[in-house]
């Protein structure tokens, strides 16, 4: 073989040496939060996520992983055991000793310091992607994400509806949102009122305080709707067929995982719900 046929065929032996040294280079990843999660996912990284928290039930891909349990009460040794060189933290990873824990060890710990939000997302998204050194697919996401707001920011208010927002209910008292809570945000967002908007925090409502506030709408994950026993169940709350809501049989069943993940899923799903909200604005009780 001359040195011309050669040539090729050493270009071709240099590529396939470099693209093997970068697929062994990649860290092996364990992710915490679902926000997180699905930008690492977006970025394609997905095939180098060896395991993840709870809270990341989306993409399938890393649903699928195996789980090292509740974001907020995580075990050092049960993260080390899986040898991650890398792991990436949501805000609420926790305790604090166990992250230090986790980095003493020589793994690489990327920790978002803020709580998840809508506005701070490009920042987020930025940050993942420079990591992964692909700040072009992280520019892609985030003037996805821009049109999406745009959308959003173009929607009329919802002016005068009133929602109920159940995050999940314990017997028959549902715990709303009030004030602090990312559900509040949300509804706020939309131009709706949050019938429960003088209290701080989820808190449980009885039926004494449920009437009163006169909720227009309930909204809901759609689990609890099924662990509710469906609509039927959920008009069964102690108070709840007296309110607005409740008389015109008004709920919304949400992905809350969609939805309060504060990810990339977020800005669409609020659309979406804002169109639900509003189709049923139109038979309201006066």
């Amino acid at each position: 073989m001359t040195l011309q046929q050669r040539i090729p065929f050493l270009v071709l032996l240099l590529a396939l040496v470099l693209c093997s040294h970068t697929v062994a280079a990649s860290p092996r990843t364990l992710v915490l939060g679902s926000d997180v999660a699905e930008i690492v996912a977006a970025l394609g990284e997905s095939d180098n996520v060896i395991a993840r928290d709870d809270t990341v039930d989306w993409p399938a891909e890393l649903a699928s992983l195996p789980s090292i349990g509740y974001l907020r009460n995580l075990s050092g040794e049960s993260v080390l055991s899986l040898a991650p060189q890398r792991v990436i933290a949501a805000q609420a990873a926790g305790p604090r000793e166990v992250l230090a824990q986790i980095e003493a060890s020589g793994v690489e710990l990327i920790h978002f310091e803020q709580s998840p939000q809508l506005d701070n997302l490009p920042a987020r998204i930025d940050t993942l992607a420079a990591i992964y050194g692909k700040q072009a697919e992280g520019k892609a996401l985030i003037e996805e994400l821009d049109r999406s707001r745009e959308q959003l920011a173009a929607l009329p208010p919802l002016d005068g509806l009133k929602v109920m927002f159940v995050l999940h209910h314990g017997g028959m008292t549902p715990m709303v949102a009030g004030q602090g809570t990312l559900a509040h945000q949300l509804v706020e967002r939309l131009g709706a009122t949050n019938a429960f908007a003088g209290m701080q925090g989820y808190r449980p409502i009885s039926a004494e305080g449920l009437v009163p506030a006169a909720p227009d709408v309930v909204i809901l994950p759609a689990d609890g709707l099924a662990a509710l026993g469906g609509p039927e169940g959920l008009w069964q709350l102690p108070g709840l067929s007296l309110t607005p809501a409740g008389k015109a049989h008004h709920y919304v069943a949400i992905n809350s995982g969609a939805l309060l993940g504060m990810g990339l899923r977020t800005t669409d799903a609020l659309i979406a719900l804002h169109g639900q909200l509003a189709a049923l604005t139109d038979d309201l009780s006066p």
